[in-house]
């Protein structure tokens, strides 16, 4: 069973290709996961926000899952997102994924309605207690508006198969806390690209990341520079990668930069499906441009 030690470094959030027809690109999907792992990455995060998981039909994830089980052969842990709004649908998907080869898998808290922080801890320790895989927690209040403090994040950890968390609070003061607060030996990674060096400054193990998935040898070797311990390199090419990085965080939204920006670069990142909208022209070329000024172009 997969440990949180082996959860560490860069974390790509696999986008989900359609094709003109808003059908699963298949076929697309094997040539990104393939880009990714020859690119050095640590683990794989399909079927999550950058993989459009609200736009997908059940048995669309687990194909999706399957796929990149299939395609990454064991070279790197899969991570799937199995978020739900109920937690019984939450324990179905996760042990389906675990059923279809996923190491572990990452959820969000329920979405839509308001929850008091009791429900949220029975939500995630009912769901690690009657699935087959470890568990980590993703926090992402934008999206879900369930913020999880640290103090809640903290007592969650302490759950048996929760091994890690993804942070997606735009305030790094709250990772800081929840590093403070939480076990040692956890995997407890940024999920905000803009906060990937500063992040394992103060004790992250790693990134859940948008931007790997376009450029992932560039993400790989920020953590190797720090790893090394070549802290104004790494600094340096952090803020060099915030040009890009800027166009996949919040505005104007991280899929569809994500997938044009892999379009520009010759890879299959596809079409968005409906609802999803488009990017402008304008913004399509400031993606363009970003891309030059990191050396990706």
């Amino acid at each position: 069973m997969l440990k949180a030690s082996d959860v560490r470094g860069v974390i790509p959030a696999v986008v989900t290709p359609f094709d003109r027809n808003s059908r699963v690109d298949y076929k697309s999907l094997e040539e990104i996961i393939r880009f990714l792992v020859s690119n050095g990455v640590h683990a794989l995060m399909p079927v999550g926000g950058t993989g459009e998981f609200p736009h997908l039909l059940n048995e669309e994830k687990l194909d999706v899952i399957k796929t990149v089980v299939n395609v990454a052969g064991g070279k790197v842990p899969i991570i799937p997102g199995t978020a739900a709004c109920s937690t019984h649908e939450a324990i179905l998907l996760s042990n389906q994924a675990s059923e279809a080869g996923a190491d572990a898998v990452i959820l969000t808290p329920p979405y839509y309605f308001k929850l008091p922080d009791k429900s949220i801890l029975e939500h995630f320790t009912t769901v690690a207690r009657n699935i087959d895989c470890p568990l980590f927690v993703y926090n992402n209040p934008l999206y879900t508006g369930n913020n999880i403090s640290p103090p809640l994040l903290a007592e969650l950890l302490k759950e048996e198969k929760i091994i890690g968390l993804k942070q997606s609070n735009p305030d790094i003061g709250q990772l800081v806390e929840v590093i403070r607060l939480s076990p040692e030996g956890l995997s407890l990674c940024t999920g905000i690209d803009s906060q990937f060096y500063p992040a394992l400054c103060i004790g992250a193990a790693g990134i859940f990341s948008t931007a790997a998935v376009v450029i992932p040898a560039q993400m790989v070797k920020l953590y190797n520079l720090f790893r090394e311990k070549k802290h104004e390199e790494a600094l340096e090419l952090h803020m060099k990668l915030q040009k890009l990085n800027t166009f996949l965080e919040y505005d104007p939204g991280y899929v569809a930069p994500a997938k044009e920006a892999l379009n520009i670069l010759g890879l299959p990142g596809g079409y968005l499906r409906s609802p999803m909208p488009e990017l402008s022209i304008d913004e399509r070329k400031q993606i363009e441009n970003a891309l030059r000024e990191i050396g990706e172009l």
